[in-house]
């Protein structure tokens, strides 16, 4: 296996497990977060620290980035201490933040006068995912650059699938947590109609689970949710980024999605109830306290 020179800018929750993957391939890693102290434990394991992302961009083949919100994506490429202005020539820049589909385009648009590629692979698989190389990864951009990369895509997940041009991955990635939005309000509603009939939520979800009732959220976050343990695998504040963006991409598209809609207002109380650092499932907190 070829071994490469990686720029992995981002490593909380699910960017800290992604990149300790390719460190154990045998891959160089340099590293840039925000906070220093989350990338210590990929510095104890051999990665090398960077002050900017440029400054860790300069010594890679592929820039992967996994950010917070698009305003992050944007500073990170296109800020004067950015991937775009400090890039090698010939680098595959590869951003797996569920971002905008519209600035996928402007990096993949402005990468070539850099002598860059640029791939928009957003996953999912949440924190489980990550940690256990089981992410899906979603990927738009370059076809060839895409050849090229896959090899570290294999690295992080074991679905990855080319979906088209720039900004595809993203549009596919807006189109799994449609699917998810709906999901979480299924088994919160189910539980709690569980609970309020007097039923002990925990036994119904062991019949009901492995139905055609279930799905990862009710298999994984119902159990953990019912043990009032709230800490994120996916934060409740990145997924109302994800659904807002989903929302103004239908609204260009003149498409109406009902589901989503009832969900983003739901999690936006979760938000206005100060639980945005937490993990997703604490939407059936906010069903308990309704109820």
């Amino acid at each position: 296996m070829s071994t490469h020179s990686i720029a992995f800018i981002g490593t909380g929750v699910m960017g800290r497990s992604m990149a300790g993957h390719l460190l154990q391939a045998g891959h160089t890693l340099h590293v840039h977060n925000r906070t220093k102290a989350k990338a210590q434990e990929l510095l104890a394991a051999g990665a090398t620290w960077h002050d900017t992302p440029g400054a860790a961009a300069a010594q890679a083949d592929f820039v992967i980035t996994i950010a917070g919100y698009p305003r992050d994506v944007e500073e990170t490429y296109f800020g004067p201490q950015g991937v775009l202005a400090h890039a090698r020539p010939g680098a595959v820049l590869i951003d797996m933040t569920t971002s905008s589909p519209e600035l996928a385009r402007r990096i993949a648009a402005a990468a070539p006068a850099h002598r860059c590629t640029a791939l928009d692979a957003p996953v999912t698989g949440g924190d489980v995912g990550a940690r256990e190389a089981r992410l899906s990864i979603m990927v738009g951009g370059d076809e060839a650059s895409f050849a090229r990369a896959r090899p570290l895509f294999e690295r992080m997940g074991k679905i990855v699938v080319f979906q088209g041009g720039p900004g595809s991955g993203q549009l596919c990635k807006l189109a799994n947590q449609i699917g998810i939005a709906s999901v979480m309000m299924s088994w919160c509603e189910a539980l709690s109609f569980a609970q309020r009939a007097g039923l002990d939520p925990a036994r119904v979800l062991e019949n009901i689970g492995g139905g055609a009732a279930g799905s990862v959220g009710m298999t994984v976050l119902a159990p953990r949710a019912l043990r009032g343990d709230y800490a994120p695998g996916f934060y409740v504040k990145h997924f109302l980024k994800d659904l807002r963006l989903a929302l103004e991409a239908a609204e260009v598209m003149k498409l109406d999605l009902p589901g989503t809609q009832t969900a983003k207002k739901l999690y936006d109380e979760v938000a206005a109830r100060g639980w945005e650092d937490c993990g997703t499932q604490v939407l059936l907190r906010l069903y308990a306290e309704r109820a």
